[in-house]
């Protein structure tokens, strides 16, 4: 059981340390500029505005981190208490960052490219973490629209799941640094490689609530995606 009596404090770890060649750039994605501005120090300046985050980790690919540390202070994105390498996969870059987070606090992870995170994302999974000690974690995300089809190795269809029962996962997805900590650990003792960081969490005994977020809460991956910054 975890106490809900005093505030703790609030890190956010985001990713951005990705690659753009879905988007066609000979440089990370997450440098796109829209509108002047890098995707990434949108995200950031999202979150830096809560005032419960107490700070922030980067993870870039390790030859942009000088870079990144000098966007953050040209966009005075003051929160930003490190910049750290990122690793061969996503769980590699999120273990690196959590070394520099203590496990006596709540900790959200954020895709650095996925810029429409919404104030209430970052204020009610904080929230619900207080307010609900049975939780171990909380997940943005929202229904499937589509009918997903589950297939076999020669792309025949052998289940087609109840739609109500799935949820397209998004970011923030938001811990206790106890056992986010934790499933990293045991994670990488394991050789266990996750889709995200919810999956290791729900893998090592944790218990994961939801948030619903928004249709338009996307990862900014390939040029169509960069339509919705138009509307």
């Amino acid at each position: 059981m975890h106490s809900s009596d005093a505030e703790i404090d609030y890190y956010y770890i985001v990713a951005a340390a990705g690659v753009g060649k879905r988007m066609g750039l000979d440089y990370p994605k997450q440098f796109l500029e829209v509108e002047g501005k890098p995707i990434f120090i949108r995200t950031l300046e999202m979150i830096e505005k809560n005032q419960k985050v107490t700070g922030i980790v980067v993870v870039t690919n390790k030859e942009y981190i000088y870079e990144v540390k000098k966007m953050c202070q040209t966009f005075k994105v003051n929160k930003v208490i490190d910049v750290v390498g990122g690793g061969k996969e996503r769980q590699d870059s999120i273990y690196n960052a959590l070394e520099k987070l203590p496990k006596e606090s709540i900790i959200g992870v954020q895709d650095g490219v996925r810029p429409f995170i919404e104030e209430r994302y970052i204020e009610d999974s904080y929230t619900k973490l207080m307010m609900e000690p049975n939780l171990d974690g909380v997940v943005i995300g929202m229904p499937v629209k589509d009918t997903i089809k589950v297939i076999n190795s020669k792309g025949e269809i052998v289940e087609t799941p109840t739609r109500d029962c799935l949820f397209a996962a998004q970011t923030p997805q938001v811990f206790r640094g106890e056992i986010l900590h934790r499933s990293y650990e045991e994670a990488k003792k394991q050789n266990f490689l996750g889709t995200d960081d919810s999956s290791l969490v729900e893998k090592f005994g944790g218990s994961v609530g939801t948030i619903l977020g928004s249709y338009e809460n996307i990862k900014i991956t390939t040029p169509e995606d960069l339509l919705i910054f138009s509307k």
